[in-house]
C-alpha cells in the first residue's frame, strides 16, 4: 500500500501528513476507511483521534502536527464521512461498526497498544472500544462527550443532519459548516476555513457535505428505549476502562452537562475533568491553551508548553 502526501493545513508547515487507506467490512459488503498519518511511519507509539459526527480526520491537523514528534498520530475519516467510502446499508452507521473499523485500523499499524483522542461521536467510540476486554486504548481523552446525551443536543443535530443543502461556492458551504459548528468557540475565518474545506467538495456544478446524509437514517429512527439500552451500555463500557480517561467539558455545551461529567468521575476507575470557558460543544483544539491540555495529559507537559 502506498502514502500519498496531502497538503497540510495553512497554519502547520513544518510537517506534511501522509493520505492512507484500510480495508473494512460490515454485513453489507466491504468499504474503505481513508486516515492521515502523522510523524514516524515506524512508530510504536501512536495516538489515535477520532472527530465528531459530520467532520472529518483533518479537525486534528495542528494538534496531530504538534504531537506528531512523539506520537505517530492516526486521524481516521470515519466511514461515511472525508474521504472514506459510503456504507451500502446506512443502518450501519451506528457505534457498533465504527468500533469494528477502528479494531481494523488498529490491527493495521501493527502495534499493541494505542493512546485515544475522541471528540463527541469519537468519544463515543472511543468508550466503546477502550470498554471491550483487552482493548489495546492504553489512556485517553473524551472530548465534550458522554455516556449520557443531552436531549437538547439531539434535538439540535436532528434539525441539520442529513438536510440536502448545497452551495454556489465553497467559502458558501465553508461558512455554513462554521454557522452549524459555531459552538465550537470564537474561531478566525482562516481558522474556520482550515478545518471545514475538507469537509466539501464540489459536485454537478456545486459545493456539498462530503458526508452520506444518510447517517442520519439511523439517528432519526431512535426510539427511547433505544436511547435507554444505548447509554446503559455506554456506562457499562465506561465502568469498564482500566486507563486514566481525562474528561473535557466546553463550559456552555448543551450535550454534556457538569452532572454527567460528575457522574463519569464516580462511576470510571481514573478519570480526571477540566472544563474549557468560552466555548460549547465541542472544543476545537486548534488554540495553543487546548492543545496544551492534551499534552499535559499525554505527554506530562505543562499546559503552557510549546
Amino acid at each position: 500500500m502506498t502514502a500519498t502526501p496531502v497538503a497540510a493545513s495553512p497554519a502547520v508547515d513544518s510537517i506534511t501528513p501522509r493520505q492512507r487507506y484500510v480495508q473494512c467490512a460490515s454485513p453489507a459488503g466491504l468499504h474503505r476507511i481513508a486516515y492521515t498519518e502523522w510523524g514516524a511511519p515506524d512508530n510504536p507509539r501512536v495516538l489515535v483521534c477520532v472527530h465528531g459526527l459530520t467532520r472529518s480526520g483533518r479537525d486534528f491537523d495542528r494538534l496531530a502536527a504538534q504531537l506528531s514528534t512523539v506520537y505517530r498520530v492516526v486521524c481516521p475519516d470515519v466511514v461515511g464521512r472525508g474521504l472514506s467510502s459510503w456504507l451500502a446499508n446506512p443502518s450501519f452507521y451506528a457505534v457498533p461498526q465504527y468500533v469494528g473499523d477502528m479494531v481494523t485500523l488498529v490491527a493495521r499499524l501493527g502495534v499493541e497498544t494505542v493512546d485515544w483522542f475522541g471528540t463527541s461521536m469519537g468519544g463515543l467510540i472511543g468508550m466503546a472500544f477502550a470498554g471491550l476486554k483487552d482493548s489495546p486504548i492504553r489512556k485517553m481523552i473524551v472530548n465534550d462527550v458522554g455516556p449520557h446525551v443531552e436531549p437538547a443536543a439531539i434535538e439540535r443535530i436532528g434539525s441539520y443532519l442529513g438536510q440536502p443543502v448545497s452551495f454556489a461556492t465553497q467559502q458558501e458551504a465553508i461558512d455554513h459548516a462554521a454557522l452549524l459548528a459555531q459552538s465550537f468557540g470564537p474561531l478566525s475565518a482562516d481558522e474556520w476555513r482550515e478545518i471545514n474545506t475538507p469537509l466539501v467538495h464540489e459536485r454537478d456544478g456545486a459545493w456539498r457535505f462530503r458526508y452520506d446524509p444518510r447517517i442520519a437514517e439511523p439517528f432519526t429512527k431512535i426510539t427511547p428505549e433505544m436511547t435507554a439500552f444505548g447509554e446503559a451500555a455506554l456506562w457499562q463500557s465506561f465502568a469498564a476502562i482500566e486507563g486514566p480517561v481525562l474528561v473535557v467539558r466546553g463550559e456552555q455545551s448543551d450535550l454534556l452537562s457538569r452532572e454527567t461529567v460528575a457522574k463519569m468521575i464516580e462511576k470510571g476507575r481514573n478519570v480526571s475533568s477540566v472544563e474549557i470557558s468560552g466555548v460549547g460543544h465541542a472544543p476545537a483544539f486548534l488554540s495553543a491553551d487546548q492543545i496544551g491540555i492534551a499534552k499535559r495529559f499525554f505527554l506530562g507537559e505543562r499546559a503552557d508548553a510549546s
